[in-house]
């Protein structure tokens, strides 16, 4: 028992505890509380509120109750342990403020809280001695921070972090004072400042700067002076910088400046920099207004990995220089006026592609054979929108790592390839994840998450962290005639298939059903024919159809899948039963020849009694006044022997008194 008393560090993490913290501390307390100087709980499932009861444990240099469910504000007396050093507390559900006892803590080093749901404000008195403070991480928490613009902080740190928090509208000035800081990330946080121009120059030891997601604005001063270390990333997405790009230096590793609003020509800022080879390895320039040809300079630029060019307004061809990107493994240059043929010379050295983006350009000719056998690992490729014209090579059914197929509005022709079944990733559910990011990071930095935007459920839809789970093949808008291979529903796995708008004919495929992760159908505008096959409505998972305008009949098959959907999914063919309103007859016909003889037989029946409802009206009109009125009776009895009188003598006589007889009889009556 007296050993037990001189313990001086619990590490239980992993260990599935199931216990609230205030019941753990009990059991840790008395002889303990003189001795214990580390106490790591790490992803054990403990919850409940860490209590005051934490302020026993004098000896206390480490806490680290991370990955947990702990709730509750953060005790005071965390404040009175002298000795603490090291204190993580993030990914738990800790709430209300943060105490301002912890700014005595003059030999803490390490404060972790980010992930949780810690509000209110965090001002000077939360570090006013903590001297010895070097990493502070609050990210994702509703804090403020709030200190004056002439601030001077007690500390020097090596890493600061008020993601998500608030900080704006002005940029910290206090900034400036940290000669030892490598990792500064102050992404939305509200700032709405311009740059100052010290800002990549206050210490040489900065190596990781993230002011993402604010309303930063002004220009971008040169990043020649940043990146002393090798492995720098500067990361200032999502803002309002304008003006031209600023030029870098060879150490820069990472350079994100995409969604802002830079301006004018590429070329100084790539044929400018240093005469040594840039260390960059991943670079984006993604929404902005760049325009001008991409210049022939990216020999220097070899180590890029990751290159985002799209959504600019660069034109020309591809230049001679892209070839030595030897280590490219994701392109995009979506959504520019790029044009010229994608020359083998170019592009064939791109053994490690992964993602290779040309949509919404004007590339043009064949679509390259070579595709299929330099880039073996591509996974995405997305030409949509150009001008490639001829049939779709057999060559691409080598990539068997193929996820996402995007051929879309070209001006392919002829049938769709039956060796498609060769995507084998679009054939076999995975079993775990291949992962879609690229580890062009160092140190603290993330690794490079893809992203992708293409057409699904009749909408775009961009897809990031959940691409890799993504199986499309998009062939919509072009002239590809004959029928729809039966091998394409091997692919099992396939979750968006798109071909409307060509000249497809025959049937759809029987076997459908097999793609049982099928979310979107659209075979609209085709020359399909024949009837919806009945395993279609076995695809559990769809949730969009879009059959329109082909040459269909028949019944529609029954079951909740395919009637959920709305009658604008099966317009323009010759199909019955729900959801559209005609009925089908027994062999599968439209009813509405029937329907029409219903409803004829309806207005005959209706006619019919008209007119015996007018034979009695009339006869009992006549007759019924004769019967039951005795002079109208003689008068028209009279009548009639005038009248047969009047026909013997018209007989013997002259006929042409028979009118003028007439009028007498009638007169006489």
């Amino acid at each position: 028992m007296a050993q037990l008393c001189q313990l001086k560090e619990i590490d239980l993490s992993g260990n599935t505890w199931n216990r609230s913290i205030s019941q753990i501390l009990d059991s840790c307390s008395g002889c303990l509380s003189d001795s214990l100087q580390l106490l790591r709980l790490t992803d054990s499932q403990i919850y409940g509120h860490l209590t005051y009861k934490i302020g026993q444990f004098k000896t206390l240099i480490s806490l680290d109750l991370s990955n947990n469910s702990i709730s509750g504000p953060i005790p005071a007396s965390l404040g009175n342990l002298s000795s603490l050093r090291d204190v993580s507390l993030v990914y738990n559900h800790i709430s209300e403020t943060l105490p301002e006892s912890l700014g005595q803590l003059v030999n803490l080093e390490r404060l972790e809280i980010y992930k949780n749901q810690i509000e209110g404000i965090v001002s000077e008195a939360h570090f006013a001695n903590t001297t010895s403070l070097r990493f502070f991480r609050a990210s994702d928490n509703p804090l403020t921070l709030k200190v004056g613009q002439d601030w001077v902080p007690p500390f020097q740190l090596e890493l600061f972090d008020m993601g998500s928090c608030h900080l704006g509208p002005k940029f910290p000035m206090w900034v400036r004072s940290q000669k030892s800081l490598s990792v500064l990330v102050l992404s939305n946080t509200s700032l709405a400042d311009v740059l100052p121009p010290w800002v990549f120059n206050f210490s040489s030891e900065l190596f990781y700067f993230d002011l993402s997601q604010n309303q930063m604005h002004g220009r971008i001063p040169n990043l020649t002076n940043m990146g002393t270390q090798e492995y720098s990333a500067v990361d200032l997405s999502q803002n309002h910088f304008e003006g031209p790009l600023p030029l870098v230096s060879s150490k820069v590793y990472k350079l994100d400046l995409s969604d802002n609003l830079l301006s004018g020509s590429i070329s100084q800022f790539l044929c400018s920099s240093p005469s040594e080879p840039m260390n960059m390895a991943a670079l984006d320039l993604a929404k902005n207004r760049l325009s001008g040809k991409l210049p022939n300079c990216w020999s220097k630029w070899k180590n890029i990995q990751v290159l985002y060019l799209n959504y600019n307004s660069f034109g020309g061809v591809i230049p001679s220089s892209f070839g030595s990107l030897i280590f490219l493994q994701s392109l995009h240059l979506r959504s520019n006026n790029l044009s010229g043929i994608l020359s083998l010379s170019v592009l064939q050295n791109y053994i490690n592609l992964v993602t290779l983006d040309l949509s919404g350009n004007k590339f043009g000719g064949n679509v390259p054979t070579w595709l299929g056998t330099s880039p073996s690992m591509l996974r995405f490729l997305s030409a949509g929108f150009n001008e490639f014209h001829g049939h779709i090579p057999d060559e691409l059914c080598a990539l068997n790592s193929l996820q996402i197929l995007d051929l879309s509005n070209n001006n392919l022709s002829d049938p769709i390839p039956k060796c498609f079944n060769n995507f084998s990733i679009m054939a076999i559910k995975r079993a775990e994840s291949l992962g879609f990011w690229y580890d062009v990071s160092r140190g603290s930095n993330a690794p490079y998450v893809e992203a992708a935007l293409f057409l699904i459920k009749g909408k775009p839809i961009e897809y990031n962290k959940t691409l890799e789970l993504v199986n499309i093949i998009d062939l919509s808008g072009n002239s590809l005639s004959g029928h729809i291979p039966l091998e394409i529903t091997n692919l099992s796995n396939l979750l968006s298939l798109n071909l409307p708008d060509n000249l497809l004919d025959g049937e759809i495929p029987v076997k459908i059903g097999n793609m049982r992760e099928l979310e979107s159908i659209d075979f609209s505008k085709n020359k399909l024919s024949g009837e919806i096959p009945q395993s279609m409505s076995s695809l559990n998972f769809l949730s969009y159809l879009n059959l329109s305008y082909n040459n269909l009949s028949g019944k529609i098959p029954t079951g909740t899948q395919l009637q959920s959907f709305n009658s604008s999914s099966f317009v323009g063919n010759k199909l019955c039963g729900p959801p559209l309103t005609p009925n089908c007859s027994t062999n599968g016909e439209v009813t509405v020849v029937e329907k029409n003889r219903k409803e004829d037989d309806h207005e005959m029946s209706w006619f019919y009694i008209g007119m015996a409802v007018g034979f009695i009206v009339g006869f009992w009109g006549v007759c019924g006044s004769l019967i039951f009125n005795r002079t109208w009776r003689h008068s028209y009895f009279r009548f009639l022997d005038c009248i047969k009188d009047q026909l013997y003598v018209a007989s013997v006589l002259k006929l042409r008194w028979f009118r003028e007889t007439i009028t007498s009889c009638y007169n006489n009556q």
